[in-house]
């Protein structure tokens, strides 16, 4: 496998959604790359288009209020925007797999596990019912489920969260697909369950030579597990680049801002945690400008504010390094 293989290619993707208030735009103008072998970080709060981008790359978007209007969305030099819904569905599941960020609502809950695992393995891999039931255990062992030939016969609500996490990981990895898109893997697990899922999910890339797209809140699972970064802001890039560059030298006052977040050993107690002042606005309410300006601390502000520029210009982006992207605003820019 050549590391340096481009597996999925995302260019500036727009998808929206009909509402009874008209058209709003989650995703606006979203570029990416994945390489094969690699793990790619999509990081950002709540209502930041990070779903919803991996849901554009899956068809997986509510129809018929949902659509990708813009972009191209390239895997394995195919793009999944002109594909159709019966090739879209030999590619789910066999090609790329989903790890949902809520298991008890992506199982089914009056399905037995094993049932449940053979599904993609009838489907795509033409097994018979009782070869199907036996990889199955095989798949359950090898996502680290204790006696799984007892568990495969199980409902959800038998298994804990961590194994229903587990569960949901054997079957995104069932038919051994090229890239994963794990969609918060660790969220409602506590502290030692979510660094099992982590370090599962790294060793079973390793094993199976996955490309891994992590979507995510959590800066410490990205420094933990990701070659590369995208921070996204209100449906839009805000920077790009490796992990390290991110970290080390953060360019977007909204991804220091994310950074200067996280709790510090070493912290006097009962110091006030640091936060970013604000709130992302509505979809309705998106400006055309860099979205972040109400709640940028730069000094002069008030001036961009107020000026055409923010309401008529939408800003790109600008390489400040080899590989390291940055929306170019001098106004959302680190100072």
């Amino acid at each position: 496998m050549l590391e340096d293989k481009l597996l999925l290619s995302v260019k500036d993707l727009v998808t929206a959604f009909d509402t009874d208030a008209g058209r709003v735009t989650a995703v606006d103008g979203v570029s990416f790359d994945l390489q094969e072998g690699k793990t790619l970080g999509v990081v950002g709060e709540s209502g930041c288009g990070k779903s919803v981008t991996a849901m554009s790359i899956m068809q997986l978007l509510p129809r018929p209020m949902g659509q990708i209007i813009g972009g191209s969305i390239h895997f394995n030099g195919e793009d999944l925007v002109m594909a159709s819904e019966e090739r879209m569905g030999s590619i789910r599941g066999k090609e790329i797999g989903v790890i949902f960020q809520e298991p008890m609502t992506a199982l089914n809950p009056v399905h037995r596990i094993g049932q449940q695992l053979s599904e993609s393995l009838l489907l795509h891999e033409g097994l018979s019912k009782k070869e199907a039931w036996s990889r199955s255990i095989e798949i359950l062992k090898l996502v680290g489920i204790p006696s799984p030939e007892v568990r495969v016969s199980e409902y959800p609500h038998q298994l804990s969260g961590g194994m229903r996490q587990r569960v949901v990981i054997a079957i995104a990895l069932a038919c051994r697909p090229s890239l994963v898109i794990a969609d918060e893997p660790t969220t409602a697990l506590d502290v030692t369950v979510q660094a099992q899922i982590l370090e599962l999910i790294q060793s079973l890339q390793e094993e199976m030579g996955l490309s891994v797209m992590m979507i995510t809140h959590d800066l410490g699972v990205i420094a933990e597990t990701c070659d590369d970064v995208v921070v996204m802001y209100a449906g839009r890039v805000a920077e790009k680049g490796n992990t390290q560059q991110i970290f080390e030298n953060p360019q977007h006052l909204y991804t220091l801002g994310l950074l200067n977040s996280i709790p510090k050993l070493g912290t006097p107690r009962k110091q006030r945690l640091n936060t970013i002042d604000g709130y992302v606005p509505g979809l309705d309410e998106m400006p055309v400008g860099a979205r972040f300006a109400p709640r940028s601390q730069h000094p002069r502000v008030a001036e961009y504010l107020a000026s055409e520029d923010f309401k008529t210009v939408k800003p790109g982006l600008v390489e400040v390094e080899p590989g390291h992207w940055v929306e170019d605003c001098a106004y959302v820019r680190a100072f």
